[in-house]
């Protein structure tokens, strides 16, 4: 009889344990002093969007992306976080960093301000992106709001693992398979991140204005889904019909690459018929079902850092799988920064057991029972009669929520064990507190709770939890070290794309014909 994963895992020593790199990117809108997105443009003292290495924007010139690097303890990541918040914090004026992911109040397409990224190729490119994003879906949808988790692992401990699994790939071609099994068992587990971090339940009335919905009321400018988790991640908010007809491989990375590629190279009727300009402006980089990989919209994806000019395919291709990104975040309102620490060391468990259980490919019949599970935790995962398709049979969503906590439970012993701490029975113990009871405490239901005994609908009380987030980083003084680092990224970050419009001489229609070329 064969050993199992975590069997060869638990025969690890502490010191063959390189323990968990991970880093955390972070968005929220800008909004005004009225509760309105702002329509100011990205703060100087923020430096370039383009460059900076902490401070950019998504979709919006009002939705900021805080990154963090690549750290090894949760402590240190979530310190830098919470510096580039303060910092943030510092230059925003009479505007709030909004707390929720579902956005403050707008007013349609036109009241969200496309990203600017100044002249250069790389910088137009960028933006014409965002452009054919509002052409295909709107820009509505993209004002929202989330946090990506990234995570990885040591070489070390890939070298380790290689031997004790008998594998004789280069440690390149095992990395990536390994990853992509840990994926695998994410996309059949990732409804359990919806029901415990789900946290967009409501939404204010002008983000549907217009448009069929199935939300309930909650006051007169505020709308609610009876049981959701969150709407961020439902119909209402990242979708696209185009993509739907993908069916995008995640079995190995071959397939995952070529079926993104042919993505990008297939033509989509309705977008040619949009075509890629008006009058001398571009409007989309091309017409295919995807413009760039990004543009496809999924719970996790596998990464490869990439070099300037180079495309994410052709990076994977290249050196394989360097980490994950888990994209299915809500953020956390009642955090200052969006997330909290039993939530990544909860993340970093639940990762970690998706690598070593039992992975098998995923066949096009349990892809569809996959995702019907996620999409029926995302709209009604606080209705404790749900039951998802667990093995064939139908099974309670607290039932099938407690079995995956309590397989935890070992491992978590195990790394705590060699960590000399509590930390991830801890944070384990955090989420079974989450669905205890007749009423679980998960986030939706705290928010919608919260919301309820303030006597305010969405926006006003996540305005007012905004500001309160506000006033306490301010109120935590930056050391002047600290401080002269973020000043000289701001400077340098600035100076870096002034460099870049500089020395840029080829026209942009020919910069990307040759982009597309690649």
């Amino acid at each position: 009889m064969a050993v199992s994963r975590h069997s060869l895992f638990h025969q690890f020593a502490a010191s063959d344990w390189g323990g968990f790199l991970k880093g955390v990117e972070k968005e929220g809108l800008r909004a005004d002093a009225r509760g309105f997105i702002a329509h100011t443009p990205h703060p100087q003292a923020l430096g370039s969007a383009l460059t900076h290495p902490r401070i950019t924007t998504d979709y919006s010139e009002s939705l900021l992306e805080l990154i963090t690097p690549v750290f090894s303890n949760t402590t240190d990541m979530l310190a830098s976080l919470r510096d580039t918040h303060r910092f943030v914090q510092q230059h925003l004026k009479d505007e709030v960093f909004w707390a929720a992911s579902m956005p403050c109040e707008i007013n349609g397409n036109d009241s969200i301000p496309i990203a600017e990224y100044g002249s250069s190729n790389i910088g137009q490119l960028k933006h014409v992106y965002r452009q054919g994003l509002s052409v295909r879906y709107g820009r509505v949808m993209q004002s929202i709001a989330g946090a990506h988790y990234n995570l990885s692992l040591p070489d070390s401990f890939w070298q380790k693992w290689q031997q004790v699994t008998g594998d004789t790939a280069t440690l390149k071609d095992f990395k990536s398979d390994q990853y992509f099994w840990l994926i695998r068992n994410f996309r059949r587990r990732s409804w359990l991140l919806m029901l415990l971090f789900g946290a967009s339940p409501a939404l204010d009335a002008s983000f549907v204005a217009g448009v069929k919905h199935d939300l309930e009321r909650f006051d007169d400018r505020t709308w609610q889904g009876q049981h959701a988790t969150s709407l961020r991640m439902g119909d209402l908010g990242y979708h696209n019909n185009a993509q739907a007809s993908l069916n995008i491989c995640f079995n190995e990375l071959e397939t995952y690459t070529r079926t993104l590629d042919r993505a990008i190279h297939t033509n989509w009727p309705a977008y040619e018929a949009i075509g890629t300009r008006r009058g001398d402006e571009f409007i989309q980089i091309n017409t295919s079902v995807l413009q760039i990989e990004n543009e496809y919209y999924s719970a996790v994806r596998p990464k490869r850092t990439t070099e300037r000019g180079e495309k994410p395919i052709q990076a994977l291709d290249a050196r394989g799988v360097e980490y994950i990104e888990v994209r299915c975040l809500d953020l956390d309102p009642f955090s200052p920064i969006g997330i909290n620490r039993e939530q990544i060391d909860f993340l970093d468990l639940f990762l970690l057991d998706c690598l070593l259980t039992e992975s098998p490919r995923i066949g096009d019949a349990e892809c569809e029972r996959l995702d019907d599970n996620y999409k029926d935790v995302v709209a009604k995962g606080r209705w404790q009669e749900l039951s998802l398709c667990q093995g064939g049979q139908r099974v309670p969503v607290g039932s099938a929520a407690h079995e995956l906590l309590e397989r935890l439970q070992p491992l978590a012993e195990l790394l705590d064990g060699w960590g000399g701490s509590e930390t991830y029975r801890s944070a384990l113990s955090a989420q079974r507190n989450k669905l205890q009871g007749q009423d679980w405490s998960v986030p939706s239901a705290r928010v919608l709770e919260a919301m309820s005994a303030s006597g305010l609908g969405h926006r006003d009380w996540v305005f007012e939890l905004s500001k309160a987030h506000q006033e306490t980083l301010r109120s935590e003084a930056m050391s002047g070290e600290q401080q002269a680092e973020f000043e000289a990224m701001t400077r340098d970050s600035l100076a870096e794309q002034a460099a870049m419009e500089a020395s840029d001489s080829q026209p942009f229609a020919e910069f990307l014909a040759d982009y597309l070329k690649s």
